[in-house]
Order: structure tokens, then sequence, then C-alpha cells
């Protein structure tokens, strides 16, 4: 919720060429709102629900829409906009999964007068799949190697990664998954606690004590040892998670202790998933927080090279908005947009839904 990131990507020449990017800002309230939905107790109304879904796709309308006043395109060039909109719930396993995003794309299409793909996730969930994560397959489109096997981590509120084996032909070895959180548990305590909305390099967290217990405590949790296929998102991840595995027995430590430790756990669910890797290629706004990366090499056991993804040719803070496009574009060329082998789906599906 940093902002509402919009990026103009060309594929032609079949590379991802980021043409021009811009982060609309999202207005305190509607952040306020969204923050108060998303949890797990939340009781409000469907006419809250509804309007929220609304004021989320003028925010993504008006994010397009300043984003083409500053682009070096002619807007008729754009071929279509894929929304991901903001996920309120994700619930990939049970007798009924689902995963529910707000952004209404009916009013995009009308408010920009383009082509609008969305709600990506539904299909893969109909085909037993997780739906998510869904990047892995832009991934193995722009970022395998031919000798190097690689993993691309991305950092966001949650953290995922995609194994790359460098013989690109071996589309069933990709694997990916989410890892646990990310950056989502590091930015709600330093809201808690100093009202800032992240750590910055992960300065507080550095001023902080790693606590092995608690580390240890947290490491319990269920979802960090169960196997892939698996996602989660912030409705499992967030403050409230963190309150009941802190109880009484952890609350009296200094917050700046428990922020180091909580970066830690991000560093360290990640680092155990990345032993296959001779390099992992970071994006995400976790990449900025240096602390983090420091942490996640000193528990890289195999010791693999760390880099940005800027150094094959992506704007780390702009991968996933690129792929979204990527995933509007394989839409309309009716083209699959997942990958099996990560999500667990019973086979390759066209994702999205067109709004023209």
């Amino acid at each position: 919720m940093d902002g509402i990131d919009a990026v103009v990507a060309d594929f032609s020449d079949n590379r991802a060429n980021l043409v021009a990017s811009y982060s609309h800002p999202f207005p305190k309230e509607t952040k306020l709102e969204l923050l108060n939905t998303i949890q797990p107790d939340w009781q409000g109304s469907l006419m809250q629900f509804g309007t929220l879904d609304q004021k989320l796709g003028e925010l993504f309308a008006e994010a397009v829409n300043q984003l083409l006043e500053q682009a070096p395109v002619d807007k008729k060039q754009i071929q279509a906009i894929g929304t991901h909109g903001h996920t309120l719930w994700h619930q990939p396993t049970g007798k009924h999964p689902f995963s529910l995003q707000l952004g209404n794309a009916n009013k995009i299409a009308e408010l920009t007068a383009i082509t609008t793909v969305a709600d990506f996730r539904g299909r893969d969930i109909a085909a037993s799949g997780q739906g998510a994560p869904l990047v892995p397959a832009f991934h193995a489109k722009y970022l395998t190697h031919s000798t190097r096997n690689r993993i691309i981590l991305n950092v966001g509120g949650i953290a995922n990664i995609t194994y790359l084996p460098s013989n690109d032909n071996h589309i069933d070895e990709i694997s990916g998954f989410d890892t646990g959180p990310g950056n989502g548990l590091i930015d709600a305590w330093v809201k808690k606690h100093r009202n800032k909305t992240y750590d910055k390099s992960g300065q507080w967290a550095r001023s902080g004590k790693i606590l092995p217990r608690l580390l240890e405590h947290l490491l319990t949790e269920p979802y960090f040892s169960s196997l892939p296929p698996k996602s989660t998102g912030k409705e499992y991840f967030n403050l409230n998670w963190l309150h009941n595995k802190l109880s009484n027995k952890f609350s009296s430590h200094k917050p700046n202790d428990i922020q180091a430790t909580i970066t830690a756990l991000t560093a360290y669910t990640i680092a155990k998933n990345c032993n296959k890797g001779d390099e992992v290629l970071v994006c995400g706004g976790g990449i900025h927080n240096e602390y983090l990366i420091e942490l996640l090499s000193g528990y890289l056991e195999n010791k693999p090279t760390v880099l940005s993804t800027a150094s094959a040719g992506i704007d780390p803070d702009w991968m996933e908005a690129i792929a979204f496009a990527w995933l509007a574009k394989q839409r309309l060329e009716k083209q699959p947009g997942n990958l099996p082998s990560v999500t667990g789906a019973k086979g390759l599906r066209v994702l999205g839904s067109i709004y023209y």
C-alpha cells in the first residue's frame, strides 16, 4: 500500500522493456479503509465492500491516466491494461477455494477508454491451483539463463521465489511459491511503534538484536514446513498473527529487538528455500532493506551471488507491474499465464477476464 504502481511495458523484440513508470499515491482515508477491511475479524457491510471496490477502480484508472500523461507514447498504442487489483482475501485451499481482489475493472475500462484485463487468479484456482504465484511464468519467459540456475526473489508484503533451471526446455522443473512474510510484518511493526510506513534500510531493526528463542518460536508456524504448491497473504501473516506468537512469553522484549527478529524471520524463511540457485536476483521493495539483504546473504547455505534483477535487465521496483502487463498480453493472445508446476493447477490455463 505504498502506492499504486503503473507502467507502460513494451514486449516487442521478445524483450520486456519498461517504457514509463509512475507510482500513484493512496489517499490516507482509502488506505485506512483497506487496512481495516483486510483484517480477519472485519465486520463491515456489503455496502462498504461495494463502495471500496468502486473507489479502487477509480484510483487505478487515475493511475493509468496520470501515467499516460507523462509517458512517451500515444494512448492509442496501448493494447490493454492488466490490473491485478488489491487482494482482500486469498484462500486457495479448502472445499471452496478463492482469491478476492478489489478494484472494479468496468470502472477502469470506462474511465480510461482502454481494454482492461482483470481477475487473473480465478481460473487457475478453478483448475485446482493456488492461483499464485503468477509472476514465475513471466520470470521463465524473460529471466532464464543459459548456464546458471537462477532464483528470482520478490520481497513485497509477502516474499515469493521462482526457481529457474538453466535449461529453459525443462519447464516442468520450474518451481515457485510464497516463502512467507516479506515486508508485511516489518512494515506493520514499525508503523505500530514508530508510526513510519517502513523501516528505511532496516536501520531500526539493525539497532536491535535478534532473539534466537523468539525466532525459533516463530519458525514453528506450520506454513513454513508445508510443501509447495503453497501461497499466502496478509490475511495470514499480520499483526494479529505476530501478537498471538508473542503472547505473554515474549511481549516484554524491546520493540526494536522484535523488529530485528521478524526481519530475520523473513530472511531465514527465504534463504532455506534457495539452496538450488547459483544466483539470487532480488526485486520488490525489500531490496532497499539493506539489513534484510545482509541477513539473507548470511543465511544462504551455498552462498550464491545475490544481485538486483536490474543486473538481468528488469528494474526491481517495477517487476510485478511489468509482469501483470505481460499477463494481460497473454490473455489477449489467448496464451496461458500460469505454470502448473508452480501453482499446482491441472494444466496450462488462459487467465483473466477482458473488459473491452
